[in-house]
């Protein structure tokens, strides 16, 4: 036991009072220390308060539906659009196309590219045998009555130009005429009719040379009877085509 009461050492409490007892003996004021440390809580809101309102300042702010504040030229972050966002992580990218422009859906390859002959896979659960011996030929549809008509008059027109009767031969043969072929010579004479007399002697000889090679002699005659029933009609374009 202390003699003395006043000999025992001090609290927390009675320390921190004693020394807020000095402190204000100092300054002469004898503020109670209450007082002291609200000043400093209200002094320090005010210097928070204050550098809020200067670093936005700047900038307005807008209110959503919600209510909620949204600050003006802030844009909102997410961790999935970082994960889909392709630009470079680094920041070395130089704005090239990825593989020189040679990927990419839809591209065939990069300007000059030539590719090899692609073999047959016999493996391939798709492989068919019988399409390796396949012969692939060029099919072309005969012509009817309108475009016949239409794909034989510039040809014969032409040819009383050059009078050249092999060349009309070689394109007669790479159409299709199918049973066309009678009316070769009716569109020949209908159109020398309306012609010069050179043209008729050049005619005459057209028929000979296409007779045996591009129609025969059974198609000549079918065309003749042609021209001799459609004779009224012709007479109407060519006044002298009974004669003729």
């Amino acid at each position: 036991e202390l003699e003395n009461p006043n000999d025992a050492p001090l609290s927390g409490d009675e320390e921190n009072g004693v020394s807020e007892e000095q402190k204000t003996e100092i300054n002469g004021n004898w503020i109670p220390a209450t007082s002291i440390t609200e000043a400093k809580i209200n002094a320090k809101a005010k210097r928070r308060l204050r550098k809020n309102s200067s670093r936005d300042s700047g900038r307005g702010d807008s209110v959503s539906e919600n209510g909620e504040t949204l600050k003006i030229g802030v844009v909102p972050t997410s961790p999935k659009g970082k994960l889909l966002d392709r630009r470079s992580r680094s920041g070395k990218g130089r704005g090239l196309p990825k593989k020189g422009g040679a990927g990419g859906k839809g591209v065939w390859g990069t300007p000059g590219q030539v590719y090899d002959v692609e073999e047959v896979d016999i493996k391939d659960p798709n492989y068919d045998d019988d399409q390796e011996n396949c012969v692939y030929e060029t099919v072309v549809l005969p012509l009817d009555e309108r475009a016949f008509e239409k794909t034989l008059t510039p040809i014969i027109q032409e040819y009383f130009e050059h009078g050249d009767t092999n060349e009309v031969s070689e394109m007669l043969k790479n159409l299709n005429l199918g049973e066309m072929k009678y009316s070769v010579p009716v569109l020949a004479v209908s159109l020398a009719l309306e012609g010069k007399a050179s043209h008729r002697e050049m005619t005459s000889k057209l028929i000979s040379d296409l007779c045996g090679t591009v129609v025969s002699k059974t198609d000549v005659e079918k065309s003749f009877d042609r021209l001799l029933k459609e004779l009224p009609e012709l007479v109407l374009d060519s006044p002298r085509a009974p004669q003729v």
